[in-house]
């Protein structure tokens, strides 16, 4: 607050927010609901003005409201989404002031005192606010007045018509004739002050504080008195997220590898202390560096997991920052994390120390072939032999436990290659790749079913036993058999 000037807040509500997020991307001229399931059943969760106009309210069960409105667009709520957009909202008011905090799940505040000369008045400023969130495609319902409390009432109770701003130190005016709802309480609160007659917030200022404290406890005056400005209230505003890029200008121009890497040197340490204040590590690094003939060139270096130790860090820039051309010289190095994860501070160990190097190997060669193109194997849940396994990005996915077999499986699989022979056990020779082989010995057989809810064509012929096979010639093949659909295939080979 300034010294001499009236504090003055301003209240933004959203009331119509999950619904026109939803209807900014996708408009529509028929009547249009979310809904999200509670206690067993999808209610309406927000919707719009021309279904409101058709009678229907939140709460209402979606079955009844299409029974009511037989033309009514839906769609799942998304509740993370609509406070993510409240969050852009809450940025985007940052230019009326610095000010600005939440006020629940549909509504912000700004505390304007001594900026709204800068939009020309209070009352430009309310007028810039309401235009552009109208362009903008949100409905909004703006109060005005000395404290958080009074501005909240006149944004949610107010007339709408322009009665939404109380003058400085009018605020018990204003007031006066909004329903006592107005002042947040809660609804059991509300329903017995009326049940006593008192209706507005003017009847509750007329009546003696001590009976009311008496009947209704400490709130209800806490209430009062914030939203008159008897009792100070704060907007509490959102910490700005941490910002993650060093930049480094130089006095004269350099073109040397070794000086460009003593100056992204120097950013990197200065990043990696921000990233373990923050205890996170960072994945994707951008290094720019421009030219002085205004040209900028970029090193993008991914992470096959996250880090903040810049020995570890720099060495990765070297082959990048070698292939850059310097021209007539570079002045300025910019250094961005610009994907970031959390990274926990945790105890150094032999197995952490391991994983280190593995992590530094993929980084290294991901840099010339993409992190994509690194894989590893991952166990899967299914007893079939060709699903028994997932591929996945190593820089994107943990090392699991091995699979839980009963029984040996081969190290290689390929598809079935059949084999001429009869008989439901395995012949004492077969011929498998242009290759007469000898079977010493024959383990088995191992019955797998197929998975009846797939319909696999490599399993159409139904059961299979499988048989481990020990040939004369040193070949260990993995068969089975088809009881169903006589024959015999090869699918594997151990080592």
């Amino acid at each position: 607050m300034f010294d001499g000037t009236q504090r003055r807040i301003v209240s933004m509500w959203f009331p119509r927010l999950p619904s026109d997020r939803v209807l900014r991307t996708c408009p529509t001229d028929r009547p249009f609901a979310l809904t999200l399931r509670a206690e067993n059943t999808d209610r309406i969760y927000c919707l719009n003005a021309m279904a409101e106009a058709r009678g229907l309210h939140r709460g209402m069960p979606f079955a009844q409201a299409r029974a009511f409105c037989s033309d009514l667009g839906h769609a799942p709520a998304d509740p993370v989404a609509d406070a993510r957009m409240l969050a852009v909202l809450r940025r985007w008011a940052t230019r009326y002031c610095p000010w600005v905090g939440r006020d629940g799940r549909d509504g912000l505040a700004l505390d304007i005192t001594g900026s709204a000369h800068l939009a020309g008045g209070e009352q430009a400023m309310l007028d810039d606010m309401r235009g552009r969130l109208a362009r903008a495609g949100f409905a909004v319902r703006l109060g005005l007045g000395d404290s958080p409390g009074a501005a909240w009432a006149l944004a949610r109770h107010g007339d709408g018509r322009g009665g939404e701003r109380a003058a400085p130190g009018q605020g018990a005016r204003a007031l006066a004739p909004l329903p006592v709802a107005a002042l947040r309480l809660d609804e059991a609160t509300s329903i017995g002050l009326q049940r006593l007659g008192l209706r507005r917030i003017g009847d509750l200022v007329a009546t003696p504080r001590a009976p009311l404290a008496r009947r209704f406890g400490p709130n209800l005056l806490t209430r009062l008195d914030q939203a008159l400005g008897r009792q100070p209230e704060s907007i509490a505003p959102e910490p700005d997220p941490p910002s993650y890029v060093t930049r480094l200008t130089l006095p004269e121009p350099i073109g040397l590898t070794a000086d460009v890497m003593a100056g992204t040197e120097r950013l990197l340490r200065a990043l990696c202390d921000r990233l373990k204040a923050q205890e996170a590590g960072v994945r994707v690094l951008c290094l720019t560096l421009r030219r002085v003939d205004q040209a900028s060139r970029q090193v993008e270096l991914r992470l096959a997991a996250a880090m903040r130790d810049p020995a570890r860090i720099l060495p990765l820039f070297a082959r990048g920052v070698d292939e850059v051309e310097a021209g007539f010289g570079i002045d300025q190095l910019r250094l961005e994390a610009t994907q970031v994860e959390p990274l926990p501070v945790a105890q150094i160990g032999r197995m952490q120390v391991a994983q280190d190097r593995l992590e530094n190997l993929i980084t290294r060669i991901g840099t010339r072939i993409g992190l994509e193109n690194i894989q590893r194997f991952l166990p899967a849940d299914s007893h079939i032999p060709e699903r028994s396994f997932l591929i996945a990005p190593a820089a994107w996915s943990q090392p699991e436990a091995g699979w839980s077999a009963s029984l040996p499986r081969p190290l290689r699989l390929f598809a079935p290659e059949p084999l001429v022979a009869r008989g439901s056990t395995p012949p004492a020779r077969l011929r498998w790749r242009r290759m007469a082989l000898d079977v010493t010995r024959a383990i088995g057989p191992e019955r797998i079913a197929p998975e009846w809810w797939l319909d696999d064509p490599q399993w159409r012929t139904g059961l299979r036993d499988y048989w481990r096979i020990d040939t004369r010639q040193g070949r260990r093949l993995w068969m089975f058999h088809t009881p169903q659909n006589p024959g015999w295939f090869v699918q594997g080979e151990f080592a």
